[in-house]
């Protein structure tokens, strides 16, 4: 899957689980020669993309579906279940790492995994009809498995930030406001970047912040909180 952050983007992901294959998810700002790697690495059958990047793709053995192009189309196409069979063992995504090498490195997930994290976060965090959870993270990062899939399975709202927004604490204040989030996730650089942003008073709706992949300091937790 090659996409900006999108609402495109989670109908893509959940399509491509639902036909039970996996995903790939494929950052079209990479370099071209880190693109080819991934797509000839996993051996990827099937492309989705939109117009605007298929200049940026380099020559693969893959099928190349483009999401707006081809909107008719995957209209006309049957609304029924697939007859598909998936298993706990059954591979969900590939997200590549840069690897101790330098170059990228596949770590292949199934969906066993998937699910268990997805049910111990909703047993002890409990998401609800009224959650609104942001999703930001780009999806070459594992947090953001949990970000898409977590709100949709307990009946929750999933907001898509814009592509790059995850950089920008005052689009993030404004979006959460406008939204009515309750949940999100920060690395903790991020989160020190985010309280000292103004306007934060107004946000009223934040419940849980989700904080991984750095070091939290309790000055940090208290400021935040």
């Amino acid at each position: 899957v090659c996409l900006e952050r999108s609402v495109d983007m989670v109908v893509a992901l959940l399509g491509v689980l639902k036909a039970g294959a996996a995903y790939v998810p494929v950052d079209p700002a990479y370099p071209k020669e880190r693109l080819g790697w991934m797509l000839e690495d996993t051996g990827a059958s099937v492309l989705l993309t939109h117009e605007r990047w298929k200049s940026v793709l380099p020559p693969s053995a893959a099928r190349v579906v483009c999401l707006d192009s081809a909107a008719g189309e995957v209209a006309k196409q049957p609304v029924t279940k697939p007859s598909v069979q998936v298993g706990p063992e059954s591979l969900a995504y590939v997200i590549f790492t840069s690897g101790s090498t330098g170059r990228p490195k596949g770590a292949m997930n199934a969906h066993g995994g998937v699910v268990n994290r997805l049910k111990w976060m909703q047993e002890e965090y409990g998401l609800g009809g009224t959650d609104v959870v942001l999703q930001k993270t780009p999806f070459s990062f594992d947090v953001s498995v949990w970000e898409f899939f977590w709100p949709l399975l307990a009946g929750a709202k999933l907001v898509v930030a814009r592509p790059g927004g995850h950089q920008e604490p005052a689009y993030l204040v404004k979006l959460m406001k406008a939204e009515g989030v309750t949940t999100v996730h920060f690395v903790p650089s991020m989160l020190r970047a985010f309280v000292e942003e103004p306007g934060l008073e107004g946000l009223g709706s934040l419940r849980r912040v989700v904080c991984s992949g750095e070091a939290l300091s309790a000055e940090l937790v208290k400021k935040a909180y």
